[in-house]
C-alpha cells in the first residue's frame, strides 16, 4: 500500500494511482478549452455541456482541471449542466506566472475564479471544490452571495490545527517520497519545479496557523447563504472529521454526507456515486 499525492494531499491507496493517471484521458470530444485574461494572468479553462446550470470545478493544491476532475468533465450530465474546470494561477496550464503563496492566496484564487466565470459570460453558477479548492470555493461563496447558486465541498478545512501542521511538515521533502508517488505532479511541473512549489505550498498553508485559531476562513462561513453540501470520506487520512463537522455547524442550512469507505479522493474513487450525489443536490 502506497502513499499518493492528489490535490495537494496524501493518502494511502492501492489502485488510485492508476485511476488518477488515466483521469487526464477521461474527456469526451465535446470539451472545449482556452485561456482567458483575468486579473493580469491568462487562466486556462475547459468547458463542456450545454445545460442552463453552470458549475465551476475547483482543483486541489498544485492540481489542475485535467488531473483532478476527469470523471466530472466526462460524466456530469451535459444536458442539465455546463461544467467549467480551471487551473488557478501558477498551476497546471495557467503558467506563467510561477505559483506563489502570499497571505491572501486563497482570497486571490477565489477572486480569479469568480472573475473568470464573469468573463466567460456566466451570471450565476454553482461551485464544486475539492481539498484546497474547497477552501477557495467557501471564500468565493461567502464574498459573492448573489452569484453562487449551490456549493459542494469535500476534503476541505476552514482552519489549520497543530495536528495539521505536523502532517504537512512530515511530507515537506518530496525527495523522501517514492518515485511512483511523485510521478503525477512531476509530469505536470517537472521534478525540480514540483519540489519547489510543493515546499512553498507547505509554507503557504502553515502560515495560517499563526492566525487566531488557525483561521483560513472561519469568520466568512456565517456569510455563506447558498445551499451547501459537505461530503466527507470517513477514512480520509488528511482531513480529520472535526473539519467537516465545523463546516456543518457554521454554514447555515448546510448538509453533511458521509462516505464510510471514502478517503480523500472520493470524487475519483467513487466517481459514479459522487456524480449522482452532486447532480441530485444541484437539482434539488
Amino acid at each position: 500500500m502506497a502513499l499518493f499525492l492528489l490535490g495537494g494531499r496524501l493518502f494511502k491507496c492501492r489502485t488510485d494511482i492508476k485511476r488518477t493517471m488515466t483521469a487526464i484521458q477521461q474527456h469526451c470530444s465535446s470539451v472545449a478549452s482556452g485561456r482567458q485574461h483575468v486579473n493580469g494572468v491568462d487562466l486556462y479553462y475547459e468547458q463542456t455541456g450545454r445545460g442552463k446550470h453552470a458549475v465551476l470545478l475547483f482543483p486541489g493544491a498544485l492540481g489542475s482541471t485535467r488531473t483532478d476532475f476527469g470523471p466530472q468533465l466526462k460524466s456530469l450530465n451535459k444536458e442539465r449542466f455546463t461544467v467549467v474546470g480551471w487551473d488557478p494561477r501558477g498551476y497546471g496550464r495557467s503558467r506563467p506566472p510561477d505559483r506563489d503563496f502570499p497571505p491572501d492566496f486563497f482570497e486571490r484564487d477565489a477572486k480569479d475564479a469568480v472573475d473568470l466565470m464573469k468573463a466567460l459570460g456566466f451570471g450565476k453558477f454553482s461551485l464544486l471544490g475539492w481539498s484546497d479548492g474547497g477552501i477557495t470555493a467557501l471564500i468565493a461563496a461567502a464574498k459573492n452571495p448573489d452569484l453562487i447558486t449551490n456549493m459542494v465541498v469535500w476534503g476541505s478545512n476552514a482552519f489549520v490545527s497543530q495536528d495539521d501542521l505536523k502532517l504537512y511538515d512530515a511530507v515537506r521533502d518530496v525527495s523522501k517520497w517514492s518515485a511512483r508517488m511523485r510521478q503525477p505532479m512531476e509530469e505536470v511541473y517537472g521534478a525540480e519545479d514540483f519540489a519547489k512549489t510543493w515546499e512553498a505550498w507547505v509554507d503557504g498553508i502553515a502560515q495560517y496557523a499563526k492566525r487566531p485559531e488557525g483561521s483560513i476562513c472561519m469568520e466568512l462561513l456565517p456569510l455563506i447563504s447558498c445551499p451547501t453540501l459537505i461530503v466527507h470520506g470517513e477514512k480520509d487520512p488528511m482531513v480529520p472529521s472535526f473539519h467537516p463537522q465545523y463546516l456543518l455547524k457554521h454554514i447555515k442550512g448546510s448538509r453533511l454526507h458521509l462516505m464510510p469507505e471514502g478517503k480523500h479522493n472520493i470524487h475519483l474513487r467513487y466517481a459514479d456515486e459522487f456524480n449522482k450525489l452532486v447532480e441530485d443536490f444541484l437539482e434539488d
